[in-house]
């Protein structure tokens, strides 16, 4: 049941659930662009477009999107029509205008750069909890899980846990279950990992996990 009392694992099974993830994920993780770069501004564009969107519509989006705005302050100074015109397409027209306002900040504000720290992202327009950890974890290796959709299915089935993120008692049992399992020393590429094995292996539908 969610939440139900239950004996807590050992620290040795949760180490050894890391090693398994870490070697699954080296051997068959998908070469995606955003993988390929630790550049927080690079990370964060990544994030806000696969925001509901899925990764084969992002993939030439994203390559466009950086080609014409290689770093912040191009982005912050670009027109917002430039802007909407190379979205085009991707739909959710709001994250482009989330993501010129929070550009146009960070450039007055931060001197262009990334802030490091999870209250200043979430204070820019267009940023949540998940995108914020993602971004924290990924570009600066600060230890935060991120939750969503995917990493509950995969957390849930791990640990034999019932019911749905909008249910308070599942969402504590699920966070509880990550903070165990989450890697301090690697957090991005764990929480790439989770992600991934929730899109490609533990699915909805015909889970092969």
């Amino acid at each position: 049941m969610a939440g139900g009392r239950r004996e807590t694992p050992p620290a040795s099974f949760y180490g050894a659930l890391r090693r398994a993830l870490r070697a699954w994920f080296r051997a068959h993780a998908r070469p995606l662009p955003w993988r390929e770069t630790r550049d927080p501004y690079a990370i964060w564009v990544s994030e806000v477009m696969l925001q509901q969107t899925q990764i084969a519509t992002v993939i030439p989006y994203y390559v466009r999107f950086l080609e014409a705005f290689p770093t912040l302050t191009h982005l912050a100074n670009a027109p917002r029509e430039r802007l909407l015109e190379l979205w085009s397409g991707l739909g959710y027209y709001r994250r482009a205008r989330y993501l010129h306002q929070a550009a146009q900040h960070l450039r007055e504000k931060f001197a262009g750069r990334i802030p490091s720290d999870y209250v200043s992202l979430r204070a820019l327009p267009g940023i949540g909890d998940y995108t914020a950890k993602a971004v924290l974890s990924i570009a600066f290796h600060q230890p935060y899980a991120v939750l969503d959709g995917n990493v509950a299915r995969v957390v849930a089935r791990l640990f034999a846990l019932r019911g749905n993120l909008h249910q308070p008692q599942f969402r504590r049992a699920v966070e509880g279950e990550l903070t165990q399992l989450l890697s301090r020393r690697l957090p991005g590429d764990f929480n790439q990992a989770m992600m991934e094995l929730g899109q490609t292996i533990c699915q909805p539908r015909a889970p092969r996990c």
